[in-house]
């Protein structure tokens, strides 16, 4: 693979290149080994993670990296300290803007502890620099969670769902909207006849 990159004049960074035992059999064939379980890698903000479903079914499980949302939350603490005497709206938008935006990239299944812990922290950041705006301390846990729930995102809305959460003109039918002229289905030619599943 080395001699391969060099060949187009790429290098492979000896620190984040590694070969590992990946996949639906990694599991069973470290057990039969007697090592641990298979290893995980990083990748795109992400740690990939051989794991099992409620099923005991093979599952492929994304986490956010920890480093990443340490790094993420150093940031908006910064940044809460200079919007510290701003308006609480002013401030709950900014945040809103933040939060969303995280939601909008790690919100995949499998993700959703992290993702729960992430809205948790910025709310308690907020909550801590709320308070040192004055000595009248009236920001309790209770008051910060509804105020959280009115500008923060629930990370429900954002995991993709089963079929059931499709719009309520493609229950029952195919999972394909049909879009355009009658026949035409996006990426498929028409035929001059209607798109239609056909019955059971």
């Amino acid at each position: 693979m080395r001699e391969r990159f060099e060949a187009f004049s790429l290098s492979l960074h000896p620190d984040k290149t590694r070969v590992i035992e990946f996949g639906r059999h990694a599991a069973v064939n470290h057990k039969k080994r007697g090592v641990s379980r298979p290893d995980t890698f990083a990748f795109l903000g992400f740690t990939f993670i051989c794991g099992k479903s409620r099923r005991g079914r093979f599952q492929l499980q994304r986490k956010t990296r920890r480093d990443r949302m340490q790094a993420k939350l150093q940031e908006i603490k910064a940044e809460l300290r200079l919007r510290m005497h701003r308006t609480i709206p002013d401030q709950g938008h900014w945040l809103k803007q933040v939060v969303t935006g995280h939601f909008a990239y790690y919100a995949v299944p499998t993700n959703s502890r992290a993702l729960s812990a992430f809205r948790h922290y910025v709310t308690d950041l907020w909550r801590r620099t709320l308070r040192r705006r004055s000595q009248k301390d009236g920001f309790t846990w209770d008051r910060m969670t509804k105020l959280a729930d009115d500008c923060f995102p629930l990370r429900a809305s954002f995991i993709p769902g089963p079929i059931s959460a499709l719009p309520s003109n493609t229950q029952g039918r195919s999972r394909m909207l049909e879009l355009g002229s009658s026949g035409s289905v996006r990426g498929v030619s028409s035929n001059g006849h209607p798109y239609r599943d056909p019955r059971p």
